[in-house]
């Protein structure tokens, strides 16, 4: 349960917006709603601390312009990124920038309360960073030197055929060795594989 704790819905769908506060609600979080970047910004000077769920295509501001606003301004809050027209580079960039998690709608309301849960972990303890980075080395360690390869790949923003490239093989040896990376990790998404990725060190070279 959420125990009122507070997420910040930014999101400029009212349906959206709409069907996330209810899951959210029902799990026990206090939700307020944003209908764009601009108008959280301007609330989050006086705004109770929690996490903030951020849609990626909004217009006046996107949610990557928002999370970089968030920084400036010294708005210290976990965010989770969510897009309705999710691709590898928004997601690089949204998580090297900090994101805790990349949701691409329709999300599965057991993936948003587990992403909304980490972000709260992240508010409660402040050796967060240094324990997920310490299960993240353990994990990849698990992996084949290759394996590794294209996740560094990956955490790079770049495509599969551009893995391939790097790597002298082909694009489907990439795919193969893409399924079993994510098997031994034990997940099923990209953001997973990024979060991971990026907790361990990885994707130093991403712009």
């Amino acid at each position: 349960m959420g125990g009122n704790r507070v997420v910040h819905l930014v999101d400029d769908e009212e349906a959206i917006r709409k069907a996330a506060s209810f899951a959210l609600k029902t799990a026990g979080y206090a939700v307020l709603s944003y209908h764009s970047g601009v108008e959280f910004l301007r609330a989050s000077k006086s705004a109770e601390v929690g996490c903030v769920l951020l849609d990626v295509r909004m217009p006046e501001m996107d949610g990557l312009e928002v999370q970089a606003a968030m920084t400036e301004r010294g708005i210290n809050m976990p965010v989770i990124i969510v897009t309705g027209h999710g691709d590898v580079s928004v997601a690089v960039q949204a998580m090297k920038a900090g994101a805790i998690d990349f949701l691409e709608k329709p999300f599965e309301k057991a993936a948003l309360l587990n992403a909304i849960s980490r972000a709260f972990a992240r508010i409660d303890d402040a050796n967060a960073r240094a324990l997920e980075a310490t299960e993240a080395q353990v994990r990849i360690a698990a992996l084949t030197a290759r394996e590794k390869d294209v996740l560094e790949g990956l955490a790079n923003g770049y495509p599969n055929k551009t893995i391939a490239y790097d790597l002298g093989c082909s694009s489907r040896t990439v795919e193969v060795h893409r399924a079993s990376l994510m098997a031994k990790l034990g997940i099923r998404s990209l953001s997973e594989a990024l979060r991971i990725a990026f907790a361990a060190g990885m994707g130093r070279n991403a712009q």
